[in-house]
């Protein structure tokens, strides 16, 4: 089993204006970070190796991340001890607070991928049921399904 995280978050400006510059200027340096991590397994990008031209939503500004990691502390290795951390400190400049959950993890079959589909169907189940094993955040981890 290995962890699947989806998470969203609606930037403030267009990805071209200068506001949000920082942030773009650095995603090639930040997902580099996580595919050198030794948990890291796959992560959602196009052809040009981005994520931000996924179009999940209607809104152009709402991007969408997923990646899949070997288990929830490679994750947290990522995003809490590496260069992440600084632009996680910094998102309140580039995005809206969104209401509602922005991020779910689940567990998932060695080998599986997800679908954009399946990561946003887990992510309403999330908002709408709380935590459980189907759908988790890290307030409440649920261990793998085995």
């Amino acid at each position: 089993m290995q962890l699947a995280q989806l998470n969203i978050a609606q930037a403030k400006y267009d990805l071209d204006a200068p506001q949000i510059k920082d942030f773009v200027d650095n995603l090639d340096i930040v997902n580099t970070t996580a595919e050198n991590n030794p948990g890291f397994v796959w992560r959602l990008k196009d052809d040009s190796g981005s994520a931000t031209n996924i179009q999940a939503f209607d809104d152009p500004n709402m991007l969408v991340n997923m990646s899949i990691w070997r288990d929830v502390d490679s994750l947290k290795d990522f995003m809490f001890r590496t260069h992440h951390k600084d632009f996680m400190r910094r998102k309140g400049e580039w995005f809206h607070k969104l209401e509602q959950a922005n991020y779910v993890m689940w567990w998932i079959d060695d080998n599986h991928i997800p679908t954009i589909e399946e990561a946003l169907n887990r992510l309403e189940h999330l908002r709408e049921h709380g935590e459980s094993a189907y759908a988790f955040s890290f307030k409440k981890v649920f261990n793998k399904l085995i």
